[in-house]
Parts: C-alpha cells; structure tokens; sequence
C-alpha cells in the first residue's frame, strides 16, 4: 500500500475508529497534540518512522533528538 495509506491508517483511521476525531487522528490547535516527527518525508521515504527523533505527548516534548528527556 502506499506509504501515505499506511500512514493515514496509523493516525486517522483509528481516531475514527475510536470515535475520537475531536481530540486524535490530526494536528490542529486544540487536539492532544500527540506527534511523532522524522528528518524527511515519510511519503517519499516510509523507512524514515523506524526512527523517530522527536515525539510530543500531550503538548509535552518526551523526545527529543532521539533522546528520551522525560517519561
């Protein structure tokens, strides 16, 4: 499938599954602010997620050049 499919499949696809389009599934002022982000384009480049430098949870950076910063 294609990587931009697989990627809606792991975001999107479950927020509406879990009837949770309010809060999960895009980023948008007000939403959990629940995000991974990878040096590149995961489109062009799907391998790019087996590496994630940076996540954010809640608003709360807990990754951060590949580092944990806090749990």
């Amino acid at each position: 499938i294609p990587a931009a499919t697989a990627i809606q499949m792991a975001t999107r696809v479950p927020a509406e599954l879990l009837r949770e389009t309010e809060n999960l599934g895009v980023v948008e002022a007000g939403r959990y602010a629940d995000l991974v982000a990878v040096k590149g384009d995961p489109v062009a480049d799907v391998e790019l997620l087996l590496e994630i430098p940076f996540v954010m949870k809640g608003g709360e950076v807990v990754k951060e050049g590949g580092v944990v910063v806090c749990e």
